[in-house]
C-alpha cells in the first residue's frame, strides 16, 4: 500500500512540475519568434535568442515572462560564462574586462528566478551586450522593473529585446565585440479578443527621462534592425499592432 501511494505521489508531483514548467517556459509558442536578420536561433530552456557572430552578441532575445518566473526564490548566480551553443568564437566571461562597459543582460536575471536553470542561463555571454554603466544600472534597469510589473498585472507577457546592431558606437575586446548605440524592448500580450503591444527604444547612455518618452512603433524598430516581429499573426492584426502607439494599455 505504501509503495502504491509513493508511486501515485511521484506521478502527481511530476505532473504538477511539468505543468508548472509548461506555464513558465517561453518556447511553448515558437510561432511568435522574431525572424533573424544577422544571426541564427539558439533555444535555451526559458528563452530563445538570435546570435550574431559578426557582432558577438544576440540581435534579439525572446521569452514568455510569467509571474512564476518572476516570483521564484532562486538568487543570482553570477556565473558568467560562454554559451556552449554558440557555433564559433563564443564570448568569454572576461572579454569585457577593462572595457568600461557592463556585461548588460538582455534577458534580465531578475526575470528568471523560477529555478537554478532559468537563472543560470541568463549568465551565458550570448545574453550580454556592452552597456554603459549609467544606462545598464539606470534607465535600462528601470525599464526592466516596469516590464516585470506589466507581466504581473497582465498574468504574463511576451518580451522581445535586443540591441540596434545597425548603429554601432565602437567596439571592445580588440574590435571583436560591437557596442550598440541603442537598445529596444517590445512587450506583447494576447488578451484573447484583443492583442496589445508596446515598444521602446533607448540610447546606450544614462537618462532621467520618463519611460514614456522612449515609446516608438514596432515598425520603427523593424526598419532599423531588419527583424520582422509577429510575422505569423494575420496581416491586418500585425500591421495595426506594429504601426500604432497605445500607451493607455499599459501602466506607467
Amino acid at each position: 500500500m505504501r509503495l502504491l501511494f509513493y508511486v501515485v505521489f511521484l506521478f502527481s508531483c511530476s505532473k504538477e512540475t511539468n505543468s508548472s514548467l509548461a506555464q513558465a517556459k517561453p518556447n511553448n509558442n515558437n510561432s511568435l519568434l522574431p525572424t533573424t536578420s544577422k544571426g541564427y536561433v539558439i533555444n535555451h530552456t526559458y528563452f530563445s535568442l538570435s546570435y550574431s557572430e559578426a557582432n558577438r552578441q544576440a540581435e534579439w532575445v525572446f521569452y514568455n515572462l510569467t509571474p512564476a518566473l518572476i516570483n521564484g526564490s532562486q538568487t543570482r548566480t553570477d556565473d558568467f560564462r560562454s554559451d556552449p551553443f554558440v557555433k564559433n568564437n563564443p564570448v568569454k566571461s572576461t572579454d569585457y574586462t577593462g572595457s568600461g562597459y557592463d556585461r548588460g543582460h538582455l534577458c534580465p536575471a531578475a526575470d528568471m528566478t523560477l529555478n537554478l536553470t532559468a537563472m543560470s542561463e541568463t549568465f551565458y555571454m550570448s545574453n550580454m551586450s556592452p552597456q554603459a554603466p549609467s544606462f545598464n544600472r539606470g534607465i535600462w534597469s528601470t525599464l526592466e522593473d516596469r516590464v516585470r510589473t506589466w507581466a504581473l498585472e497582465k498574468n504574463g507577457v511576451y518580451v522581445a529585446t535586443g540591441p540596434i546592431l545597425s548603429n554601432i558606437c565602437g567596439t571592445i575586446n580588440n574590435g571583436t565585440i560591437s557596442v550598440p548605440c541603442a537598445y529596444y524592448k517590445i512587450i506583447y500580450k494576447d488578451n484573447g479578443q484583443e492583442k496589445i503591444a508596446i515598444a521602446l527604444m533607448l540610447n546606450n547612455q544614462g537618462s532621467s527621462a520618463n519611460l514614456k518618452t522612449f515609446v516608438c512603433t514596432i515598425d520603427q524598430i523593424e526598419s532599423l534592425t531588419g527583424i520582422n516581429f509577429f510575422s505569423n499573426l494575420p496581416d491586418d492584426i500585425e500591421n495595426k499592432l506594429e504601426s500604432t502607439i497605445a500607451t493607455a494599455n499599459w501602466s506607467w
